[in-house]
């Protein structure tokens, strides 16, 4: 049975995935057929045509291997300036400009004279930048919706004020990442000291009234290594318990490398779902983009220990992970009996969620192949001819966004080599997720 929920979970996450990709190549096709550009093809995967199908002149069919996908729009590599499109000259020599001219050619070798008109390049720079930016946008949207679905229907986990688990001992922060048990050299926490137990609700601390958990944690770390008088009701009868705390260093949320020193008491809350309101979904997911946006620009940072991982060195359990370890981690959390069904469906549409953020931000960097470059093309393309009119000057035309090949083909081997690291170090030194 577990292992059938594996698998069912597996190709569930791995659906979404392609949903997600269909969606997000539907957005650049629909916006750049509403804005009259020519499409020629819709591919859901890449390699062998498996199936496909002819309609309004553009080809949609699906791929042999489920990875990604692609729209061609017509005339993204414009003709050289001053060039004649239906005249392309040979390639010349040198790799670079034979590579470009070669392009050049492949470009417009089903280009008939009724296109005129619908070429991408000749298209305005903002109708450019809206079809770029749909297929991001999307995934955004399916983010949105798939966490609003989660959070307003089924409920966000909340801690409340009741006790689930009372630490035994205090490890150090520097063992913590070992999964060590308790010794007898560890120092007894400061809740065992006290005598909390599974269960007990905290009414107060030091004399304030507690009625969240958020509201409970600062009054903890405020209080360093001082008494404290917590307040407990415990079988519906008021329980008082006396401990002090200690000093712990926590990471600071401002940097993973900085640490400050707070009290520490030595307990966790229970967790509720509860569901929330939209306010909730919109603050949970600035603070995601946020997150992403910063894991992102330590990517780089991260394959170092990724690569690591590889050599048989531990997995951070924040480090990035490929899909393939994403469909892993899918499975594992269909099969795990601890958790209710509710739990199981929330988690996967919680990963599948944050993935496509992931994809959206991803995609908006400014560099080619990706969107975010034919962005910022559109954009330069932009501010060129704005000035140029402003100041009475000749129109400067399209950007050749051709020229800047060379600097895309070493972005997508850059881009290649880090997932296939991520595809290697999830099949040999996978990330495990404990949950329940």
């Amino acid at each position: 049975m577990a292992v059938l929920l594996s698998v069912l979970g597996i190709v569930l996450f791995v659906l979404g995935v392609l949903i997600s990709v269909a969606l997000h190549e539907l957005g650049h096709m629909v916006s750049a057929k509403a804005f009259g550009m020519k499409v020629a093809q819709f591919f859901v995967g890449f390699g062998r045509t498996v199936w496909s199908t002819q309609r309004g002149g553009t080809e949609y069919g699906i791929k042999a291997i489920p990875v990604g996908g692609f729209v061609r729009l017509v005339g993204v590599f414009p003709p050289a300036t001053g060039e004649d499109r239906t005249k392309l000259r040979m390639a010349s020599t040198g790799p670079i400009r034979s590579t470009v001219e070669l392009v050049r050619r492949a470009e417009y070798e089903t280009v008939t004279p009724e296109d005129d008109g619908r070429l991408y390049y000749q298209k305005a720079w903002w109708k450019k930048l809206i079809v770029r930016a749909s297929g991001p946008l999307v995934n955004v949207m399916i983010a949105f919706v798939l966490f609003g679905g989660l959070f307003m229907l089924y409920g966000a986990n909340v801690a409340q004020t009741t006790v689930d688990t009372v630490t035994d001992c205090v490890i150090p922060a520097s063992q913590t990442t070992a999964h060590r048990q308790c010794t007898d050299t560890d120092k007894v926490s400061p809740a065992k000291q006290a005598g909390f137990e599974v269960g007990d609700r905290i009414v107060s601390f030091n004399g304030t009234r507690v009625s969240s958990w958020d509201q409970l944690t600062p009054l903890i770390r405020a209080n360093t290594d001082k008494p404290a008088t917590i307040v407990v009701e415990r079988n519906g009868a008021e329980k008082t318990l006396t401990t002090s705390t200690i000093v712990d260093r926590v990471r600071d949320g401002a940097g993973a490398d900085k640490f400050v020193s707070v009290g520490f008491l030595g307990v966790s809350p229970e967790m509720r779902a509860e569901r929330q309101g939209l306010g909730y979904v919109v603050d949970t997911m600035g603070e995601l983009t946020v997150a992403t946006v910063e894991a992102i620009g330590n990517f780089p940072q991260e394959l170092v220990g990724v690569a690591k991982a590889i050599a048989g060195g531990d997995r951070d359990q924040d480090s990035p992970m490929s899909v393939v370890g994403a469909s892993r981690v899918a499975g594992e959390i269909a099969s795990n009996q601890s958790l209710t069904g509710g739990e199981r469906v929330a988690f996967l549409v919680s990963l599948l969620a944050s993935l496509n953020l992931f994809l959206a931000l991803f995609n908006f960097i400014p560099l080619l192949p990706l969107d975010g470059g034919h962005m910022l093309g559109a954009i330069w393309e932009g501010i060129r001819r704005g000035l140029a009119k402003r100041l009475h000057r000749p129109d400067p035309g399209y950007v050749d966004i051709v020229k800047l090949l060379p600097v895309a083909y070493v972005a997508a081997s850059v881009i290649v080599v880090m997932g296939v690291l991520l595809v290697i170090a999830d099949l040999v030194n996978p990330i495990r997720i404990t949950a329940g």
